[in-house]
């Protein structure tokens, strides 16, 4: 705690506030520096030399996330207290005694109801001040019965969590907690009410290993410390240093377990905006208002005039087109990026998302390909690895969950080919892609903007409509290298481009796609304005049509189409002149 107590005395509510009259400053006990405490609660609890975010009651917590600081807490089941009858130093009776003095609340869940950006929710805090946010009998009958609360009502929930794990002195009967509060998460899902984690400092042990690591969105507030077993634990475990920034929650996005990490004054805001899309909330299209950025025109495109195919090619490749961010930038209104695959690393490859496309609260996926040379780095030149199609699984099982619209809008060279991608199952990633887009209940429109390259694109293009801007390519493999293969050299790169049929205009002859969305008469490089107007209103206009659709219906309908494609292209069947003509 902040208020820094000393060994072996109590630190009663009547003390503690006395000592705040009488001195008005605190000692951190984070960084060890003075903090006048009013400046300390008007940075809602956060020290403003280490930046430590400190444990909020329930009702500050609550006063932080509801409009207006309205909210009406609701009664929650009792139990009896010690049911071992557990005696360690303490008898476990006193513990709760202290703790319920300390608190004024009960046991460690508390729940209120109210509005959040105008969306009536419950939300249910694990109060790390009573006995470290410990998971016993008490806690779990209250989340549970939060949970039913917010089934009940039709309220997204909202679950704030800080613990130091399961309750020691209610042994197995704490345990059991886990699968209970488990078991209540999946009527959640069932009944498709929108679930948020809200993760704070600290978070550990059984409940991150249950209810709070289950949720539609994770967010993790900046400066949380976030794992299993404790730092102290691993390192005597394994013998070795851990880093710096082991189990903060920048760790944790980096290797894909939330979707974003929001410091504390920013979260009503954050979850206001989610919770708009999740619920479906009425909102007027956005006025499409962007600049085309400043390039070289007078800079030759090497290559160009060879063929038209080839010539696509390069379009399809120019350094200014509009990537995903940029469409995102330009379309999508209350954008809120989401991150991570749950396993093992957040890809930055493959972007991802929920928003309003032209008023529609959708589900956005596709790849970024970055335009400097430290974006490129970072997002792989929009070649994802298993980690961003692991990503965008989960993206499209948000949107069955909330039959959210899924918007894909797919521009890369391929998926990644490297050792990291090998050793955790591109392959595997590419295929499960397929397989859970082919299968969604929920109405599914892909886009090729650019390069549509061979399994890394389809992986995110198995949709009810495919469209594609008139200057993007699609192709299992890319014209240089099939030359490099099959004429043995690099030069006949535009030969190959002509020959393998792969430009818009092309995959429409083979009923491949569903549309060609026109481009600027120089391409979407030279108007991005005008490119996304056309696209935004076309991707619009499929989504109306397919809502019309029982959602029951798509994934077959979506079977039939790709069944049907292939199976009559003689009009690219070459002539032949062999003596069997």
């Amino acid at each position: 705690m902040l208020f820094g107590k000393k060994s072996g005395i109590k630190n009663r509510n009547r003390e503690r506030y006395e000592r705040i009259r009488r001195l008005m400053w605190i000692k951190c006990s984070s960084c060890g520096k003075l903090v006048y405490y009013k400046d300390y609660k008007e940075n809602l609890y956060i020290c403003p030399h280490c930046k430590r975010a400190f444990i909020m009651s329930p009702k500050q917590r609550f006063n932080l996330l509801f409009d207006d600081k309205t909210w009406e807490k609701i009664t929650l089941p009792t139990t009896t207290d010690d049911p071992l009858q557990f005696v360690d130093r303490i008898p476990y009776v006193d513990r709760l005694a202290d703790a319920r003095a300390d608190t004024g609340c009960s046991d460690a869940v508390t729940t209120a109801d109210g509005t959040i950006g105008g969306v009536p929710s419950t939300v249910c805090v694990l109060n790390g001040d009573f006995m470290m946010g410990s998971m016993g009998r008490a806690a779990g009958d209250g989340i549970i019965a939060s949970i039913e609360h917010a089934i009940d009502t039709k309220r997204p929930f909202i679950m704030v969590v800080a613990s130091g794990g399961a309750r020691m002195q209610e042994n197995i009967l704490s345990l059991m907690q886990m699968a209970r509060t488990t078991a209540a998460v999946n009527k959640l899902h069932e009944n498709k009410i929108p679930y948020i984690v809200l993760l704070t400092d600290p978070t550990y042990g059984g409940v991150t290993a249950s209810f709070a690591m289950l949720g539609d969105i994770h967010i993790a507030e900046s400066g949380a410390r976030i794992g299993f077993a404790g730092r102290r634990v691993i390192e005597q475990n394994i013998r070795e240093k851990l880093p710096s920034n082991f189990q903060t929650a920048e760790y944790l996005y980096e290797h894909g377990m939330v979707d974003m990490v929001v410091e504390r004054r920013d979260l009503h805001d954050v979850l206001a905006r989610i919770l708009a899309v999740l619920t479906k909330q009425p909102r007027e299209p956005k006025q499409i208002n962007i600049a085309t950025p400043a390039y070289d025109t007078s800079k030759k495109i090497r290559g160009m005039g060879e063929t038209d195919a080839y010539d696509k090619v390069l379009l399809a490749r120019h350094e200014n087109r509009p990537h995903f961010l940029d469409y995102i930038s330009g379309i999508v209104d209350d954008w809120t990026y989401l991150a991570g695959d749950r396993l093992y690393a957040e890809d930055a490859a493959m972007a991802s998302g929920i928003g309003f496309w032209r008023g529609i609260p959708s589900v956005i996926i596709g790849q970024e390909q970055g335009r400097t040379i430290e974006t490129r780095q970072k997002h792989r030149f929009g070649m994802a690895n298993p980690d961003g199609y692991r990503k965008a699984q989960r993206m499209m099982r948000l949107a069955e969950k909330f039959e959210l619209p899924l918007i894909s809008l797919f521009d890369t060279a391929g998926a990644f080919a490297g050792r990291e991608g090998e050793e955790r199952g591109q392959s595997q990633a590419v295929a499960e892609s397929m397989s859970v887009g082919l299968s969604i209940k929920t109405p599914y429109v892909a886009v090729n903007v650019g390069q549509g390259g061979s399994g890394g694109a389809i992986a995110i293009g198995t949709a009810d409509r495919v469209l594609m801007l008139e200057n993007a390519i699609y192709s299992v493999i890319a014209p240089e290298s099939c030359a490099s293969i099959l004429w043995k050299d690099n030069k006949f790169k535009a030969d190959a481009a002509a020959a393998m049929k792969l430009t818009a205009r092309d995959m429409a002859n083979l009923n491949v796609i569903d549309e060609i969305i026109p481009e600027p008469d120089k391409g979407a490089h030279t108007n991005w304005q005008t490119t996304m107007e056309l696209l935004s209103a076309a991707v619009a206009n499929h989504i109306a049509e397919l809502q019309t659709v029982p959602v029951d219906q798509l994934p077959a309908m979506r079977a039939d189409k790709f069944f049907a494609m292939t199976r009559d292209v003689e009009i690219f069947q070459p002539a032949h002149d062999t003596e069997d003509n």
